[in-house]
């Protein structure tokens, strides 16, 4: 079993299979799903360092469009909610997310509560555009901070023997 995971890993690592790859979990780790991308990040990061920059890239984009996706699906589901039942007032909990408007969108980085964020804005019909932007500066300074801290500040931490 060891052998066989050695051997997926090295295959995913490989930049042709890496990026999608990176592409693919942080696309799936920004929707309401718990998975974390930065593992497999690092790790075609750690291996393959001139993919650092096409890397990060490619997962601010991929959870960039996870977030949309999950900012859909609350928008549809507000929808289909006030087809089911006028709406009457939003709860206290999402009075704050409404009143720092799409700039909430900016938290979407944050592990947890992050991707309800991004449905909530959804939920609350934020402008998608803006929510979008807001959620990729995010996701893109979580990305390269924690790679590049992981690669040059703590470098003797991952070393691998």
């Amino acid at each position: 079993m060891d052998i066989w995971m050695e051997h997926l890993l090295q295959w995913l690592a490989l930049p042709q299979h890496g990026l999608s790859t990176v592409f693919v979990v942080a696309f799936i780790s920004a929707t309401l799903l718990p998975m974390g991308s930065e593992p497999v990040l690092f790790g075609l990061v750690k291996l393959n360092p001139e993919l650092f920059w096409p890397a990060i890239l490619v997962a601010t984009s991929g959870n960039t469009l996870g977030g949309m996706f999950s900012w859909w699906m609350g928008w549809g589901t507000h929808k289909a909610v006030d087809r089911l039942r006028p709406s009457t007032s939003d709860k206290q909990a999402l009075k704050w997310l409404e009143k720092l408007g799409p700039k909430a969108c900016l938290l979407s980085w944050l592990p947890v509560v992050g991707d309800p964020i991004c449905a909530l804005s959804g939920w609350l019909k934020m402008p998608f555009w803006p929510c979008t932007l807001y959620m990729a500066i995010g996701k893109f300074f979580r990305y390269l901070i924690m790679t590049a801290a992981l690669l040059w500040i703590f470098p003797a931490q991952w070393a691998w023997t």
